[in-house]
């Protein structure tokens, strides 16, 4: 598996080279904590899937124990690859990493707390089935139960954030930062092959470039859990992600449709 991330240096060890119907890329970061406890809750799951499948953990450069905990979990599991950035670049370029790199069908990007639960991806396939490129975990629907929510300051700014990103970006998107995500692979590689930010605005530069090459997104209710030790800084991240929005803009305004792969 050739390993790409704009000029990030990947070191891979992985060991699955059959393409199978699912991949999983998780992005990790300091995540010595709850990593092997998420890593044995997807092994459960998956092994009680009717299809073939590859997890793809992507370290952005941890300087704790997270790169042990994942090597020995890919040393004892055929199906899982590890993806290692020798320094910190930020989430977007992690997902870049794991995404460009991944060999399934679909592609799943989840994020490593697993606040989505895992089984959540049941109700997915059902909108893939009737012709969705991209499903997306929406919280802010009706339908979605937030069993334990955010404190009220990051829900506000969430919100806040969220109706800037719809008039500016992606209008009619609910829930852009949502870390559950389920792509065609030909739809992945057509977006994350243009993608650029390595910060966390990555989300919203993906489903931008989405819209611009015509593909169809569909937001899906889902559990939702929140889970203490996010990474996302309320103002600082929140300012930088302000930022991101006009890069985006900028950047990607020529993509066509007919770009579509």
């Amino acid at each position: 598996m050739a390993s790409r991330c704009c000029s990030c240096k990947v070191d891979v060890l992985q060991k699955n080279s059959l393409r199978p119907v699912l991949s999983i890329v998780i992005p990790v970061f300091n995540e010595e904590q709850r990593i092997g406890s998420t890593l044995d809750t997807i092994t459960d799951y998956l092994r009680r899937q009717p299809y073939s499948y590859e997890l793809l953990l992507v370290d952005d450069g941890s300087i704790d124990q997270t790169p042990k905990v994942c090597r020995d979990f890919v040393e004892s599991h055929e199906w899982a690859a590890l993806l290692t950035h020798s320094e910190n670049h930020g989430k977007g370029c992690a997902v870049r990493t794991g995404v460009l790199n991944a060999q399934g069908e679909y592609i799943l990007v989840c994020d490593a707390d697993l606040a989505t639960p895992i089984e959540e991806l049941d109700n997915f396939w059902r909108l893939i089935e009737e012709g969705a490129d991209i499903v997306i975990a929406s919280r802010p629907l009706p339908e979605s139960c937030l069993v334990q929510r955010q404190p009220w300051y990051r829900e506000f700014a969430g919100r806040a954030f969220n109706i800037v990103v719809r008039l500016i970006a992606v209008p009619g998107i609910h829930d852009t930062q949502c870390g559950f995500k389920l792509f065609r692979r030909a739809c992945a590689q057509a977006i994350f092959s243009q993608c650029t930010l390595n910060g966390f605005a990555f989300d919203i530069e993906v489903l931008y470039l989405a819209r611009k090459l015509g593909l169809q997104i569909k937001e899906a209710p889902v559990r939702w859990f929140h889970k203490q030790g996010s990474k996302v800084r309320v103002l600082k991240d929140g300012l930088s992600m302000l930022l991101d929005l006009g890069k985006i803009l900028i950047r990607h305004h020529h993509v066509r449709q007919s770009e579509k792969s």
